[in-house]
């Protein structure tokens, strides 16, 4: 496994140097990769040592689940995807929009004829696209995507390696827990892990409830190779609680 961090979520109030200071902290503490980083600090990252992994293709509400927004969606994700062609960023996040009325069956419907072309697209020049799992339960009210056989069964129609879901392990928590079973029956859809405490998008530590250790080794067992990027708020100091973060999806062989 890779492991990166969310920049959004670990450099709130932090000066430009002090995000600057970040990057080369977690590139110390071993980190491969940084998600979402603005495009102008992309040579700042590689400088620490950092890939940049991920870029969003568009807005979370307003998704590829409503075919109103297919032609709008389809020159933003374009755009995005040759965006990281060019800066060799491996994925590039998309989601289904809100709830805008259609059933389940439906929107599902509506993201495959969307995301279908720009799959293939992305396919061709190298990138993959992340379809990610929220939940709609506390942090995006209404979000359509909220339940992992819905991600599931849109990359099995779409059926093509440049789409897979982007498991969000906190989001699915709160959503429907089962996250070993899940992710052991699924992982041939699954291209990217996110993580964060669960409740409270915290820490990874003992005031949460997921076994991350557990789940570090069940993809160890599995032959994971991908990434799995922390995104969640630390409590305090951000550089800390990256530490800890990277240290539970070491393998513990690796820390003798």
């Amino acid at each position: 496994m890779r492991q990166s961090f969310a920049w959004w979520s670990f450099t709130m109030g932090l000066t430009d140097a002090q995000q600057s200071e970040l990057m080369v902290a977690a590139s110390d503490i071993g980190f491969e990769g940084v998600e979402m980083v603005p495009e102008p600090l992309w040579p700042t990252a590689r400088e620490a040592g950092l890939d940049i992994v991920t870029i969003t293709g568009h807005d979370i509400e307003s998704g590829f689940n409503d075919p109103a927004n297919h032609a709008e969606l389809h020159a933003r994700v374009a755009a995005a995807i040759d965006s990281a062609a060019r800066g060799a960023v491996p994925s590039v996040i998309v989601f289904s929009g809100n709830d805008g009325g259609s059933s389940d069956d439906e929107a599902i419907a509506h993201c495959v004829r969307g995301l279908a072309p720009l799959a293939e697209a992305a396919e061709r020049v190298g990138v993959t696209l992340l379809l990610e799992l929220l939940n709609s339960k506390v942090d995006h009210p209404g979000y359509q995507c909220d339940r992992s056989w819905w991600a599931f069964e849109v990359v099995r129609r779409v059926d093509s390696p440049g789409l897979r879901v982007l498991f969000d392990l906190y989001h699915m928590q709160l959503m429907e827990g089962d996250l070993s079973r899940t992710v052991k029956a699924n992982l041939d859809l699954i291209g990217h892990f996110h993580t964060a405490g669960v409740p409270g998008r915290r820490d990874l530590d003992d005031r949460q409830e997921v076994n991350w250790p557990a789940l570090a080794g069940l993809l160890r067992h599995l032959g994971y190779r991908g990434w799995v990027g922390h995104e969640f708020m630390p409590r305090a100091d951000p550089m800390a609680a990256l530490a800890h973060a990277h240290a539970q999806f070491v393998d513990p062989a690796e820390r003798r």
